[in-house]
């Protein structure tokens, strides 16, 4: 059992009780009502139609639950990989497009793959290279990036999407005095619902509850309150050129983004060869490929800025004798023209028509039916493009997951196989990829309304699964009028809470230069977002960095004996020596190729202090390694010293190394008399012999 166990980890589950599936059946009911919305959010966040975070809610939460190894782990969309996702992706397609939503399956397939590989390999312990300090920096830094994202859904204003987030936030924050006073209505109306039945109610699905309130208001006062209206009823010629340079800007940067992907494809195709001609070719093609992501990184700088000019243009609507409407901007209405009291805003160009709004954003039209089956479309020239951000969003995926999974298991006591986790998580990427779902991971929100509500199995997460497929199959056209603010203080409420400052103060106060690349990393993330994976990769070469150091240089001082006997640093504790005659060195590392000239320069610094030594004393506790580099220093040392009449002696060595001694000669060269099994029969023994 415990064999076919390894292949069906589900099997676990069975025989179940009664209580147990009433358990589940509790718990995934309570999950599902957070789930739905969660999931329409998380999804605009990955530029993505509210559709395919159902998606993403359906096929990866059953896989996921049968091969994970955590029975309280809830999988689906969450924010972080949904930013992720879309900064990634936003260089090589416009968000919303069809070609954006093929690459965003695209890239969950090569998350998929990645994870996979890990958990088969059992290589998880590559997560170790993120470090706490950054993994906090960087979580800080993109839960700010979200929560802020949504500030202008918020507000009911346009958010720019370019290549530099604080610069589209500057320009948010800049329309302020623009605010769209019903859609903020919205918004502080769901928190306030959602904040107060939380601490009231907490049993309640305060979540669903506040999107049911807010569609049925929003339905019933025909909040949105959009038309589309065709170019010959706009009455002012400077309105009619800006919106014809705006959607010339559109198409335009729709061209580029098809030919940068192109140049991209077509360099990939000789990239690897070895033909002269062929790599001219290829550079020639990442040149050009250059050129294209400046020129789209500038038209969209001028294109989100004429969007935003438009949109904060009131306009009025006056009608016409036959019934039809005439659009002016408010300060160019001719004379004698009466127009309603509605102040309309422009939204944005569709078919060759002006679509304008009096009221706020909704989530709209969303198919109704369950994704088919469909093959990824797999883009070559994009695989190695994407690879860097695929494994960040992979390795972090992971440690959201296994996180969450043994924090849960702290109170269940269930045992968390991290391969497993890989495996299940991976394959749940990678068939979900195959069901129009985008990247997805363990969700820390929804696992811990899962263990509060008493799930026992994986089940739980079927059950949430199976009311997404309701949803789905028969409930879509119910949420249309769901005000788009209403998931903005969604994601708003569920990624500030990730926020935690005081890890970092506390690990300034043993580890500065820690805290420093964590602090770094936070700076990194906000300046380099959308592309938030560049932070956290520049986290991982620091801390690597700094590990390498440490291993370069780890502790190596001379001792003396403190006042109450032990022994310390001499110039840390401003210690007299123990003799003139002979020298204690304690080195805290292991001797291999990495630090053997730092060993050697203690050494010689060892001698050069205390000329009249007959022995340096090597206390070795702290070795734990010797390599080959080690073991050659160590014969030449030796016997540099032994031609300066100078004995090199050794104490407290691990069995490991004196193992690599004893098999090496070292032992024999050196002289057995001088391997001692402790410092202080070291100490001892020397002060009799030199001290004469």
């Amino acid at each position: 059992m415990k064999a076919l166990q390894t292949f069906l980890p589900f099997l676990r589950w069975f025989p179940m009780s009664k209580s147990t599936l009433r358990a589940d059946a509790v718990a995934g009911i309570t999950v599902a009502l957070v789930l739905v919305p969660q999931s329409m959010a998380y999804a605009q966040l990955a530029g993505l139609p509210v559709v395919y975070g159902l998606y993403a809610a359906f096929v990866p939460v059953i896989v996921a639950s049968l091969w994970g190894s955590s029975n309280q782990l809830h999988t689906g969309p969450v924010a972080m990989l949904s930013l992720m996702s879309a900064a990634a992706l936003m260089t090589f397609a416009t968000p919303g497009t069809d070609d954006f939503i093929a690459l965003s399956l695209m890239l969950a397939l090569m998350v998929g793959v990645l994870r996979l590989s890990l958990g088969l390999f059992k290589l998880g312990a590559i997560v170790n290279l993120l470090s706490s300090p950054v993994i906090i920096g960087f979580t800080n830094a993109a839960a700010l990036i979200i929560g802020l994202s949504q500030l202008s859904k918020i507000i009911g204003v346009p958010f720019p999407r370019s290549d530099f987030y604080l610069d589209d936030l500057w320009v948010v924050i800049s329309q302020i005095p623009e605010v769209h006073w019903l859609t903020l209505g919205f918004a502080v109306g769901a928190w306030t619902l959602m904040h107060f039945m939380k601490k009231l109610v907490p049993a309640l699905p305060g979540v669903l509850i506040a999107v049911l309130v807010a569609t049925v208001v929003s339905a019933l006062i025909d909040y949105e309150n959009k038309v589309s209206i065709p170019f010959n009823q706009l009455g002012d010629e400077a309105l009619v050129s800006s919106i014809n340079q705006y959607q010339e800007g559109k198409n335009k940067i729709a061209e580029l983004t098809e030919k940068l992907a192109a140049a991209n494809r077509e360099a990939q195709t000789y990239e690897n060869s070895d033909d002269l001609e062929s790599i001219k070719k290829s550079r020639a093609l990442l040149a050009d490929a250059a050129v294209y992501q400046y020129q789209i990184s500038k038209l969209k700088t001028v294109n989100n800025a004429q969007h935003v000019a438009l949109h904060n243009i009131e306009l009025n609507r006056s009608e016409t004798a036959d019934g039809s409407f005439i659009i002016y901007p408010a300060d160019t209405v001719p004379a004698g023209i009466t127009v309603s009291d509605t102040t309309w805003r422009f939204s944005n160009v569709s078919d060759d028509k002006v679509i304008i709004s009096a009221g706020g954003a909704v989530v709209g039209d969303i198919p109704q039916g369950l994704p088919s089956f469909a093959v990824p479309e797999i883009r070559p020239d994009l695989i190695l493009a994407l690879l860097p951000a695929a494994l960040v969003m992979a390795l972090i995926g992971f440690m959201e997951a296994t996180s969450i999974s043994k924090a849960i298991a702290t109170t269940t006591g269930e045992k968390v196989d991290t391969s497993k986790e890989l495996i299940g998580q991976g394959l749940a990427n990678i068939a979900g990829s195959f069901f129009g779902s985008y990247t997805v991971s363990g969700s820390f929100s929804r696992s811990a309304v899962a263990a509060r509500t008493g799930a026992k199995t994986g089940l739980f997460a079927i059950i949430s699964a199976l009311a997404v497929v309701l949803v789905l199959l028969f409930f879509t056209s119910y949420l249309y009028h769901l005000p788009q603010a209403v998931l903005a203080v969604i994601v708003m409420m569920a990624v500030f809470s990730l926020i935690r400052i005081q890890p970092l103060l506390d690990a300034w106060k043993f580890d500065r230069i820690g805290a420093s690349i964590g602090v770094i990393t936070f700076c990194a993330t906000l300046y380099l977002a959308p592309s938030i994976a560049d932070g956290i990769l520049l986290g991982i070469v620091l801390t690597i960095i700094d590990y390498l150091i440490r291993t370069m240089k780890p502790r190596a001082e001379i001792v003396s004996r403190k006042p109450d006997g032990t022994l310390g640093g001499m110039k840390a504790h401003r210690l007299d020596p123990i003799s003139e005659y002979f020298v204690p060195v304690r080195f805290d590392g292991s001797l291999n190729f990495v630090n053997v000239a730092y060993f050697e320069d203690m050494i010689v610094e060892a001698h050069a202090l205390f000329p009249k030594a007959k022995a340096i004393l090597v206390v070795g506790s702290g070795i734990n390694e010797l390599d080959a580099s080690g073991e050659e220093k160590i014969r030449e040392i030796h016997k540099r010293l032994k031609d300066v009449d100078v004995d090199m002696a050794f104490s407290g060595l691990k069995h490991q190394v004196m193992n690599v001694f004893r098999k090496s000669g070292l032992t024999e060269a050196i002289g057995e008399n001088l391997f001692f099994k402790d410092k202080e029969t070291a100490l001892e023994e020397l002060t009799v012999k030199y001290s004469h």
